[in-house]
């Protein structure tokens, strides 16, 4: 990297332009002095970076609500991986977070209960859950065949038995004392047969008995049924006590086995909401007891139709299942997790479905997933802005949960209109900081638009594309290294290395810095590395990254070849030998996306006497830009300026781009619309062999301008299309000469004086060297400027003579008047 200064290197250039070993990029002494990459150490790889660094600090390690972070700057397919990476570094010291469960409610099944355990605690609660379900499923069946308990259920049947023979005995006795008969009939109903002589009556006897007999009958056999409901209502009260009575004895022979269980298990989790959930769960297995009884499997009805995904669990075991939501049994410090695909459902979690055995859509508290916000909780979660409000609901869900510090799982589903059931879990407190990656104009317009951003995302770090200094070049060589190691690629040779420092110094735009982002250097070191395996080498050298640029170029430079065709043939009219009035080469960039080129243009000026001032032919057309068109005023300005101080400026001054035809925009032309302008008031031819770029300030002093390798580099090639003659050559800002780094060819040609680039640091600068003629003062006969004032001043008087002789301007006619036929002197 060249450290010699701007001045020297302008005042090196002179007449002949800068010399070859000015534009040859420099490093520093002893950096390159090995063989290959596998002997360079790592280097620090944010170098650079203390600012955005500094941010990310303060924003992880304050865990107040609203530090959340919004980063900017960084670049690349991979940013969030790569920001991850450095996230860990930050939080390597911090304690990993604890797990999240959620376990059934049993006083609101609709509602889980979320606990929050220790790490590795959650897996632990779930197999230890299972294991008792299975003990319970073992242990209980036998218990109930035990033969105490089955001798206590007999006692208690002989008990209630005893009790009911003697109600139906009672009621027996009460039947034969009014002449009937109990006998229970063909469908279990209890029938009264009337009785005489203590033997049933016969149909015919019971016939031969008299109306009153009969009447007297029926009402004693209504008596009886009224007595005999009573009796069944006894016997029913008596059946309902023992069934209460045994199911009594089975919770307590079962809380005899439980309880134990289940204190074992309290013991190994000192935690306020297993012990609550554990007695909960104890009452519920308590009031449950046939879901551990052994039954016999019964085939029920299926329905004539599957669906994918039916659910098939034993639904009497759902009840007592962990759904271990956030297992950190594994996790070694904060969590840094980058979503990819921030969509609710990701983010936030679900409520997922399945189809029952009938065909509807159900869920239960097992079917609840975590999304990315909780797993985060204690550490950080990177997301995309971009992506994040690009997707439905999200923005605005992550906006509330951050404010609150709280997160609910709820449904998002386009379908849960038709779901049977709805769970709505606990909210549960998250700790998570949110770092949103984006670009600067992404986070402007959230900061001026949205008043809660603000409040929740209070830090911005701001990674910057480039470091400067020997640090930063020894930083570039060990980054070179490890991305050969990383990325499996073959070591580079020293001279691969130069050659990636000087392609990166180009791309940062700057002969003195070097990138602190890799991925385009990344991109390339890959690139480089396929050709080098096409041609069997075991290293990457400087011919393999310099054929890696140029097929870069080869593949997106189409359009680029097709304009220079068209300059060789003729068809765009670009003059690159001779000198002509009021015509100019300006330089111009156009970017295809992933790949720039500069474009030479030809510009015209023409003067005239008149009042229209300087007018720029392609702002009036309307294909021009606020920039171009704030150009063309200072141009204005850097007339009045120079030559309208004795007397006002009058003259119509034309400028145009010629065979513009999809619009400009800039001020990098501004200098060489001036040198064609001054070129046609004074009459001086301007040279054609060169181009010109360069910004202009109204006092003529020439300022930096964006693109200045493209531009130079496009002149050049044109001119070799067309044939080289050894003075060509471009103008350009001398406060742009830090940002020179041309290519090799321009190097060479200009080693060999076929080629020049002229820095200028004011319009007088770049006059001599366009037209030979001293610029001079206004003062000084023979000058440029001397000629521009001597023929500004003649538009002036001609233009004032020119109105005197032609007379006051004829006024309109009023409405109420006839028009008058006026004389005119010619």
């Amino acid at each position: 990297m060249s450290t010699e200064p701007m001045s020297e290197l302008r005042q090196a250039a002179g007449v002949n332009g800068l010399r070859a070993e000015d534009l040859d990029f420099q490093v520093p002494a002893g950096l390159l002095e090995f063989t290959t990459t596998t002997e360079v150490p790592e280097q620090s790889d944010w170098l650079g970076q203390e600012r955005a660094l500094a941010a990310l600090e303060l924003g992880l390690h304050v865990r107040q609500p609203g530090f959340n972070l919004y980063v900017c700057g960084l670049g690349g397919t991979r940013r969030e991986t790569v920001l991850a990476e450095l996230l860990h570094r930050f939080t390597a010291d911090q304690s990993s977070p604890g797990d999240r469960v959620l376990v059934q409610n049993f006083r609101n099944r609709d509602r889980p209960r979320a606990l929050y355990l220790p790490a590795g605690w959650g897996a632990r609660l779930r197999q230890d859950m299972r294991d008792l379900v299975e003990e319970l499923r073992r242990v209980l069946p036998k218990t109930f065949r035990d033969e105490s308990f089955e001798e206590e259920k007999e006692r208690l049947a002989e008990q209630f038995g005893e009790q009911g023979e003697a109600v139906g005995r009672a009621l027996a006795e009460r039947a034969q004392q009014a002449g009937f008969n109990l006998q229970p009939g063909p469908s279990g109903e209890v029938l009264f047969i009337p009785l005489k002589d203590g033997q049933p009556m016969q149909p015919e006897a019971v016939t031969a008995l008299t109306d009153e007999q009969r009447a007297e009958m029926r009402r004693q056999q209504r008596d009886l049924a009224r007595e005999l409901k009573s009796v069944m209502r006894q016997q029913q009260t008596l059946l309902g006590r023992l069934s209460r009575e045994i199911k009594a004895a089975e919770r307590r022979v079962a809380a005899d086995v439980v309880t134990p269980l289940l204190e074992e298990i309290a013991a190994r989790y000192p935690h306020d909401g297993v012990k609550t959930y554990l007695d909960e769960l104890r009452e519920h297995v308590l009031d449950h007891l046939s879901d551990f009884q052994e039954t016999q499997p019964q085939a029920g009805p299926m329905p004539p139709f599957g669906f994918p995904g039916m659910m098939s669990e034993d639904e009497s075991r759902l009840d007592y299942e962990v759904n271990v939501l956030v297992d950190n049994s594994a996790s070694r410090g904060a969590p840094i997790i980058v979503e990819s695909s921030p969509t609710y459902k990701n983010l936030f979690g679900a409520v997922e479905r399945v189809v029952d055995r009938f065909g509807k859509l159900v869920t239960n508290f097992t079917r609840l997933t975590a999304g990315s916000l909780l797993r985060a909780h204690g550490g950080c979660l990177v997301i995309n802005a971009v992506d994040v409000l690009s997707e439905p609901l999200v923005w605005r869900s992550l906006k509330r949960a951050l404010k609150i510090g709280e997160l609910r799982i709820e449904t998002y589903d386009p379908f849960a209109l038709f779901a049977a059931t709805t769970l709505a879990p606990e909210p549960m407190a998250i700790d998570t900081r949110v770092v949103l990656t984006g670009p600067t104009e992404i986070f402007q317009l959230l900061y001026f638009l949205d008043e809660e951003f603000r409040e929740i995302f209070k830090i911005r770090a701001d990674f910057g594309p480039d470091a400067e200094g020997e640090a930063a070049a020894r930083s570039f060589v060990g980054q070179v290294a490890r991305i050969a190691r990383d990325d499996k690629l073959p070591p580079f040779t020293a001279a691969a290395v130069r050659r990636l420092m000087e392609i990166g110094a180009r791309n940062v735009g700057h002969r003195r810095k070097l990138p602190s982002q890799w991925n385009r250097v990344a991109d390339l070191m890959t690139e480089a590395a396929f050709w080098a395996r096409k041609r069997d080498s075991g290293v990457v050298d400087a011919d393999d990254v310099a054929r890696a640029v140029d097929q870069r170029v080869f593949r997106l430079n189409l359009v680029e070849t097709r304009i220079r065709e068209l300059i060789r043939d003729g068809v765009l009219l670009v003059d690159v030998d001779g000198a002509k009035v009021g015509q100019v080469n300006g330089l111009a960039v156009i970017d295809l996306g992933g790949h720039d080129f500069g474009r030479p243009s030809r510009i015209t000026a023409s003067v005239s006497m008149g009042s229209a001032g300087v007018v720029a032919v392609d702002r009036e057309a309307k294909m021009s830009g606020r920039t171009y068109d704030k150009a063309v005023f200072i141009i204005a300005g850097y007339l009045r300026h120079m030559y309208a101080q004795e007397f006002p400026l009058s003259l119509s001054a034309s400028l145009s781009f010629e065979q513009s035809y999809a619009g400009i925009d800039g001020d990098s032309a501004s200098a060489a619309e001036i040198f064609a302008l001054l070129s046609s008031l004074s009459g001086v031819p301007l040279r054609q062999d060169l181009a010109v770029t360069g910004s202009v300030n109204q006092f003529g002093e020439i300022q930096p301008i964006g693109g200045v390798n493209e531009k130079v580099e496009g002149f050049f090639l044109c001119c070799r299309e067309i044939g080289l003659t050894g003075r060509q050559g471009v103008v350009i800002p001398a406060r742009n000469l830090d940002n020179l780094v041309p290519s090799r060819d321009v190097i060479q040609a200009v080693r060999g004086g076929q080629f020049h680039i002229y820095p200028v640091g004011t319009i007088d600068e770049g006059l001599e060297i366009l037209t030979g003629i001293e610029a001079g003062d206004i003062a000084t006969a023979g000058t440029l400027h001397a000629r521009a004032l001597h023929r500004l001043r003649a538009l002036a008087e001609g233009q004032k003579k020119f109105a005197a002789n032609r007379g006051p301007e004829p006024q309109p006619a009023s409405e109420n008047t006839q028009p008058v036929e006026t004389g005119r002197k010619d």
